[in-house]
């Protein structure tokens, strides 16, 4: 068990430094992670991409909270953003974790798969979005807060793969996107926690020492270490050349999705 733990602690060190180095959320290394030890521990595998999913998005509540408070400090994160999506993000995670909650592992497990290719293409291929428009109106950050959300929750990440771009695309400078991005994932992560434990109760098969499908022994372990390699991230942010970083983590991505769907067919 204190292996384990450790592992748990292990995995929250990476996820803390990604979430604050590249803005994308640790949930793409926490997820595959938690499938691998869960599977170990003998997590049924009906419930084991749920189960991973759920964890996932509650450890990143905390991990944002960590990050976003760095971001600030540097007056990188534009609140009045965070305002105006911040309600559709609630919905669509919601929504997006009771539909999770309702589809087969399989299925989880390959929507995951085919994300971490797309994001990872995204990574080698270096496209931003030209920044040719203003943020939109009220009713359109509604409809792409739920898409956000939503997608996220399907995840399991703080949804910055989704809301870097969209806010470089709405002419917002790419440090401001991430740190503003680190602040979204507080929403979403707070909605999809509820949404996933929402979904879980009462479910048989859950591990030990689980709160629907958050099990609070690799909660505990991802969260502990992760608010504290958080603001490390965000110091790195702004000294490293992210973009070459993103390449090299991209073909970790490859790497994990390969391996997930070579288990999953």
């Amino acid at each position: 068990m204190l292996t384990v733990f450790i592992t748990y602690c292990g995995v929250g060190a990476i996820a803390g430094i990604l979430a604050g180095l590249l803005g994308i959320g640790g949930g793409l290394v926490i997820v595959p992670m938690l499938v691998y030890i869960m599977g170990i521990q003998g997590v049924s595998p009906q419930i084991l991409m749920h189960v991973a999913l759920g964890t996932s998005m509650a450890s990143i509540m905390f991990t944002s909270v960590s990050s976003f408070m760095a971001h600030h400090k540097r007056g990188a994160v534009r609140w009045k953003v965070v305002r105006r999506i911040v309600i559709g993000i609630f919905t669509g995670t919601f929504l997006g974790s009771c539909f999770a909650g309702a589809m087969s592992t399989e299925f989880l497990k390959g929507f995951f798969c085919i994300f971490l290719y797309v994001v990872a293409t995204q990574m080698i291929m270096n496209k931003k979005p030209k920044a040719s428009r203003e943020l939109p109106g009220t009713l359109a950050m509604f409809s792409t807060g739920n898409i956000i959300g939503g997608i996220s929750s399907l995840v399991g990440i703080g949804g910055g793969t989704l809301s870097v771009p969209f806010m470089v695309w709405c002419n917002i400078p790419v440090h401001h996107a991430i740190g503003t991005s680190a602040a979204i994932g507080l929403p979403i992560a707070v909605a999809g926690t509820i949404g996933y434990i929402f979904n879980g109760w009462g479910i048989a098969s859950l591990p030990a020492y689980s709160i629907g499908y958050i099990n609070l022994p690799a909660l505990l372990g991802i969260a502990c270490i992760s608010v504290l390699t958080a603001p490390l991230g965000v110091r790195l942010a702004h000294s490293l050349p992210v973009d070459k970083l993103k390449r090299i983590f991209a073909i970790l991505l490859y790497a994990v999705g390969t391996k997930m769907l070579i288990g999953l067919l």
